[in-house]
């Protein structure tokens, strides 16, 4: 018997309504924008049918318009996903406007409005979330690369897991866009995003000055206080509005300052204290200008891990508690960061560059007492890393064969210095050093990218990249494993644009994307825990990707794009985190079909169907010595059904979020239930400097698991070891939290 017949959640039908009857009236009007498509192939009914009110071109020639606040919002949002404005219908924009509207229970989960996108925790608020897309497991970030401001999020040879991605020092107020892709068909996009990226983008300035205070059940406490001021040439300041015509301007300051702490509902308080801050100077137009970036972050935490599931359903263990309360983490960053770029009629220039310090102390706790009885199996994770990097890019404008054209070459590079230790501890005390390494990482990537445009149906984006990375081990406490390796990776791209007929443009995307690996995985030939010998694993692992798809505004005021897709990987890797050994595991193919809507449905409301289906594998049945093809922990279909308004002083939205069952095991001998979250926000406007926000996170309190393993474990010494049990993290329950917000 199949265990997820034992690991139910607690269904509450009136989501899944709303989720359904929503999807329903999306459906039908894409059914109407299907047979409108047909109309196409009688051209006297085009004439008729395709009388719709033109798109307008930017933002500015919105606000120029007489049209209420919320029809620009929604409209500008349009523009921004428009027939015409990506190379893959799997491409898009998400705008400030919808994490405005929508609640966050973590700052990592603004991800989630990423289409397809699954954002969950394991661990500590503080410690990188987890990530799920297109059938991936992505752990903490591996396939996934993620950037804020060009400053690359992804640590590779993490003291966690390769490609920990740790969004926690995001500021979601000051996000102004997020540029994501999914699959390998983009030149510029380097390590980690085999299976897609995504670039944060901050403001250079806010309208108004802010001050936000938020209170919230299990002692959520935030305050983010933000501004911005423009500089005179005396250092004197000057209102906003102080804009020449040309668009020059003094240089812009904005500061923030987020300060948060809570506790959490579990038995343990959690103890999170987290402090940000942001210091931004810029100058000039989207065209020509530059920007300075400070960042400095800070948290410490104690987290409630994984735990037994047979436990909690015994009621041996409380639905919020922990085996191993000392578990937790402490980390931080500072980054300088900047800028500049420069256009003009004959192409344009882009240069940025970034230094970073990076700390993570993590103690973790998975198996409990199996491994070391008498002192239990908890272990600390320890990283200190200096990173510097940058890229600098050059496009031009040319005719090719007599045709528009345009051509971008563009250089990265970064540099990684690591001192990474693994300590087993008790009670956060260390008593044995497992590994204590010193790595260094060098990495280079060059790409050139040409788009042209054939006819006035058909265009094109080809691209190719290089990547090379050489890496260097210093074993400090196993000598043997010390060692040097290098790689490369040839990435072809390309991708194919037709039309657009009865406003609905096709896509063909093709490319290859890689990863890098763990330094320790790839050059280490001594298991740190066992002592026995390791296989080594390749410094960099292929991947390749294929789509076809349809983006369509065929009717006025829906925006649908559908999107066929298949992506094969090398190799799966598996990094243990207790041991810092990574080893691999069958090649893998993955394909799926996403579908994604947006539909303004009056003047107030709009609504976002989002639905994904996946099928994950392995190329080869019974792979990696176990019976079965499916790899563990890949999500097989994800929706996301939301609605935002914006009504005279209300606003607000709520989005329901559904993931599908996944296997545990490669058998599917053991699965996760699906699981449905809804979260509501409500905003009231009082004055134009006055407005207080409700968030209910968990709406209909429904008790699900973020995240479910199989694996070994034993919870006491006189207990037998469990061979294939199951852990979870239970998801928050229910809560609120109120934010007054001010505008001076």
């Amino acid at each position: 018997m199949k265990q997820s017949k034992l690991f139910l959640p607690i269904v509450k039908k009136k989501s899944i309504f709303v989720l359904r009857v929503t999807s329903m009236l999306i459906s039908a009007k894409v059914a109407v924008s299907l047979l409108f498509l047909s109309m196409c192939l009688h051209p006297s009914l085009v004439q008729a049918a395709t009388a719709l009110p033109p798109m307008v071109k930017d933002e500015v020639e919105f606000q120029a318009t007489n049209a209420p606040l919320d029809i620009l919002i929604e409209a500008t949002r349009l523009y921004d996903n428009a027939v015409g404005s990506s190379d893959a219908a799997s491409q898009g924009v998400v705008r400030s406007e919808d994490l405005q509207n929508l609640p966050l229970l973590r700052p990592g989960d603004a991800l989630d409005t990423v289409p397809g996108m699954v954002v969950t925790q394991h661990s500590g608020d503080g410690k990188a979330n987890q990530y799920f897309l297109r059938g991936y497991n992505l752990d903490h970030g591996t396939d996934f690369a993620t950037f804020i401001d060009g400053v690359p999020v992804n640590m590779p040879t993490n003291a966690h897991g390769q490609g920990y991605s740790d969004l926690n020092f995001l500021i979601p107020e000051l996000v102004q866009r997020i540029n994501y892709g999914k699959g390998p068909y983009f030149a510029g996009d380097s390590d980690f995003a085999a299976a897609g990226s995504a670039k944060f983008q901050y403001r250079n300035s806010l309208d108004s000055n802010l001050l936000n205070i938020t209170v919230g059940a299990f002692d959520y406490q935030r305050v983010l206080l933000a501004g911005s001021t423009r500089l005179t040439a005396q250092g004197s300041n000057s209102d906003s509005s102080d804009v020449s015509s040309s668009g020059n301007s003094a240089p812009t300051l904005l500061s923030a300052v987020d300060i948060s702490s809570e506790n959490g509902p579990w038995t343990q308080p959690e103890g999170l204290r987290r402090f940000n801050g942001l210091l931004r100077l810029s100058d000039g137009t989207p065209a020509n200008g530059w920007s300075l970036d400070g960042t400095y972050y800070d948290a410490s935490w104690r987290s409630t891990d994984q735990v037994p599931l047979q436990l909690i359903q015994s009621g041996q263990l409380g639905q919020f508690s922990s085996l191993d309360p000392s578990d937790g983490g402490d980390t931080g960053r500072a980054i300088l960061s900047g800028e500049w770029h420069s256009q003009n009629d004959q192409g344009y220039t882009k240069a940025s560059a970034y230094v970073q310090h990076y700390r993570l102390q993590l103690w973790s706790n998975f198996t409990f007492v199996e491994l070391r009885p008498i002192t239990g199996d908890q272990f600390e994770q320890v990283e200190n890393r200096n990173m510097v990097g940058g890229q600098v890019v050059r496009g031009w404008a040319q005719n090719l064969f007599g045709h528009d054209s345009s051509t971008e070459v563009g250089m990265q590079l970064r540099n990684d210095a690591i001192h990474v230790t693994l300590l087993n501890t008790q009670n956060r005390i260390p008593f044995a050093t497992v590994t204590d390494d010193l790595v260094n990482l060098a990495a280079v990537g060059v790409y050139v990218q040409n788009s042209a445009t054939w006819t006035n149906w058909l265009r094109t984006v080809v691209g190719i990249r290089e990547d090379s990375i050489i890496m260097d081990l210093n074993a400090l406490a196993i000598p043997q494993n010390s060692g040097n390796a290098s790689g490369s990776k040839l990435s072809p791209k390309l991708s194919l644009i037709f039309g657009p007929w009865c406003q609905t443009e096709y896509f063909f995307n093709a490319g290859r994307g890689f990863h890098s690996n763990d330094a320790r995985g790839v050059i280490g030939k001594i298991d740190s825990t066992t002592g026995a010998a390791t296989s080594p694993v390749p410094a960099l692992v292929s991947s390749f990707g294929q789509e076809v798809g349809l983006r369509t505004e065929a009717i006025s005021g829906l925006q649908s794009s559908l999107a066929l897709w298949s992506l094969n990987s090398d190799s799966e890797l598996v990094y243990t985190a207790d041991s810092g050994s990574t080893s691999p595991n069958g090649a893998s193919t993955r394909y799926g079909l996403e579908w994604d809507n947006h539909m303004i449905a009056n003047r107030w409301l709009a609504l976002d169907v989002n639905l994904a289906w996946t099928h994950a594998g392995y190329a080869t049945m019974n792979d990696n010595g176990t019976q079965g093809d499916l790899i563990p922990n890949a999500t097989d279909k994800v929706a996301l059904l939301s609605a935002t308004m914006h009504q005279g002083a209300w606003s607000g939205g709520v989005e329901t979020r559904y993931i599908g069952d996944y296997p545990l095991t490669q058998d599917g001998s053991l699965m996760a239930p699906s699981a449905a979250v809804t979260n509501l926000r409500v905003q009231r406007e009082f004055s134009k400097d006055f407005s207080v926000q409700l968030d209910v996170l968990n709406l209909f309190n429904r008790q699900y698991y973020d995240i479910a393993y199989a694996q070994d474990y034993r919870v006491t010494t006189t207990s037998p070891v469990v061979p294939s049990g199951i852990t979870v993290h239970p998801g928050e329950p229910l809560q609120l939290r109120v934010t007054a917000k001010f505008k001076f």
